[in-house]
């Protein structure tokens, strides 16, 4: 497929200045993306940091101190991380149970030994696997662990990190399609019980699962791949009780043959391995909060704004209580919610770690933290608003012996379908044209089609009866201020009179470029639909539909250099 990329500037200016200008922002992180030195640095700090700290206490003292290690050194006591055995075995249950492929299987495999890295990037389950950009995602990390695997000389495994633990329905509930008319519609689940609980934890019913297909079969036009994609679906939602159960299976059936492994945050049996770092941010809570807020300091000292807010008091972790996610706050010695409904003692949620650890779920800010410490993270993909919230967090990796790893920016694309570049090519559009400015460009072109200048003429018309009409107000005035002031109104209601006409002219001259117009619309509905990126709208499954997998695999494949930024345009 022929491809192009273009500059298209992040409404998040800390993440811009990280991928366009990274001098200005390097101290807020760790890593260079674009420092070759830095991959290997990255790789042997983890190689020499694996298994030199302990599981650790629940005070947040266990660990020793490592020698230097590439450009770093592990200055910090060191957690060591979850057991690679323990962890691939959690894998390989959850990703059987889901419908891995065989290099799914083979690279968890890979995961039980040492050495072996992992490109993780995440994103929450949405309806359908929600908008285009989480498959764009996925792509990126398959793409970077295989081109950090070449160039490492040491394998790489891609991981997709589900996050179910989230509990905002409205976030995941919905996606959009287009119909043969590249009419929008929103399809959407509605929320099973009320409850603010994990969104892996919501059971969805089959009569739900079946009118949300049915909504989606009327809306996708008819093609040869429709009864295929529709089939592929409907087994997937018989066989998912949750939004992230059929997510994980959609994303194995879309990336079967590139050994993506998938992760869902909220697995019980993962929460299990994850209890030795839960005990350490509870027993490092106050330090924890003191490590976000200076990096909220150093984030406002170089001019920008925190992504995220950072509450002193605030715990960063979430307690499942009567069925509900409740983010806890540290109140004194003990966590209460922000209420003050209950309270736990340091020691009671300290022993829920140990003893029940599925009772408690990471915020954004230590989400990355428990990454870390579940896999050998190379490298995290991550999109512009992610971007600017990792910066808050470099402190609290070290404040746990860690180190933020190496964030690579998410690709970005949009899907050009051929019958919209030809009308692209009509219209003289170039690529800059369509996304930046094509509202502006179809004015251009209705104006350069008015060879009758109707505007122009209604308004030279408009000005002569103002100017006819002038001495009649002044006439009129000269007599009484209520007749003033009703000449007036009339002259504003002939005015008026004439807008309307000229309004009327206007359209029934348009209507003679009826199917251009529609062709204008059709290029705004692929390309900026609802007046967005392409990719934060639109259903994978609308382009599978109309085209097939092929470009899905084209774009997998590509082997082209990252080009960090810039925003990638793909001509189907």
């Amino acid at each position: 497929m022929r491809s192009e990329s273009v500059y298209w500037k992040r409404n998040q200016p800390l993440a811009e200045s990280y991928i366009h200008a990274f001098r200005e922002v390097q101290h807020l992180y760790e890593y260079n993306v674009r420092d070759d030195a830095d991959w290997r640095a990255r790789a042997e700090w983890l190689d020499a940091s694996e298994g030199m700290g302990v599981q650790g206490r629940a005070t947040g003292q266990a660990g020793v101190k490592g020698q230097a290690v590439g450009r770093a050194s592990v200055h910090e006591q060191t957690l060591g991380r979850a057991d690679r055995g323990a962890v691939a075995d959690v894998l390989e249950a959850y990703n059987r149970a889901n419908g891995a492929g065989d290099e799914a299987l083979a690279n968890i495999a890979r995961l039980r030994e040492r050495g072996t890295l992992t490109v993780v990037g995440g994103q929450q389950a949405g309806l359908f696997t929600g908008p285009m950009l989480v498959i764009y995602k996925a792509v990126t990390i398959i793409q970077t662990a295989r081109r950090a695997a070449t160039e490492l000389g040491s394998p790489v495994v891609p991981v997709f990190w589900i996050a179910g633990e989230d509990h905002d329905w409205d976030e995941v509930n919905h996606t959009f399609v287009r119909d043969s008319a590249s009419q929008i519609h929103k399809l959407k689940i509605e929320h099973p019980t009320g409850a603010r609980t994990a969104v892996s934890r919501l059971h969805i019913d089959s009569d739900a699962w079946a009118a949300a297909l049915h909504e989606l079969s009327v809306h996708l036009p008819d093609t040869a791949f429709k009864p295929v994609v529709l089939g592929q679906l409907r087994a997937y939602a018989e066989a998912s009780a949750t939004l992230s159960q059929f997510f994980a299976r959609a994303m194995a059936g879309l990336f079967k043959a590139y050994g993506l492994v998938l992760l869902d945050s909220d697995d019980p049996n993962l929460r299990a391995l994850e209890s030795p770092m839960f005990a350490r941010l509870i027993g490092a809570n106050a330090a924890l909060a003191d490590a976000l807020q200076a990096a909220k300091d150093r984030i406002e000292a170089a001019g920008f704004a925190p992504a995220a807010e950072v509450v002193p008091e605030n715990a960063n972790l979430f307690v499942f209580r009567d069925g509900e996610r409740v983010l806890l706050q540290r109140d004194g010695a003990d966590f209460t919610d922000k209420r003050g409904a209950f309270r736990l003692s340091e020691a009671e949620l300290l022993a829920a770690a140990e003893r029940d650890p599925s009772t408690l779920s990471n915020n954004v800010m230590t989400r990355p933290l428990m990454q870390d410490y579940v896999l050998p993270v190379l490298a995290t993909v991550l999109g512009p608003g992610e971007i600017a919230y990792w910066s808050l967090t470099k402190d609290a990796f070290r404040r746990f012996g860690m180190r933020m790893p190496l964030i690579v920016p998410r690709r970005e694309y949009t899907l050009a379908e051929s019958t919209l570049a030809k009308h692209q090519t009509k219209f003289g559009l170039s690529t800059e044209d369509v996304l930046f400015r094509l509202e502006e460009a179809k004015q251009a072109w209705l104006s350069r089609q008015d060879t009758l200048q109707l505007s122009e003429r209604f308004e030279e018309a408009k000005a002569q009866f103002r100017a006819l009409y002038a001495p009649i107000l002044e006439l009129v005035g000269s007599i009484d201020g209520g007749t003033a002031a009703l000449s007036l109104t009339n002259q504003q209601k002939i005015l008026d009179q004439m807008d309307f006409l000229e309004n009327r002219a206007q359209g029934a001259y348009h209507a003679q470029f009826d199917a251009q117009l529609r062709q204008w619309e059709r290029l705004a509905q692929s390309f900026l639909p609802m007046d967005k990126p392409q990719e934060r709208v639109y259903l994978v499954y609308d382009f599978i539909n109309r085209y097939g997998e092929a470009w899905l695999h084209d774009l997998l494949l590509e082997e082209e250099e990252q080009t960090y930024g810039l925003h990638n345009i793909w001509y189907l």
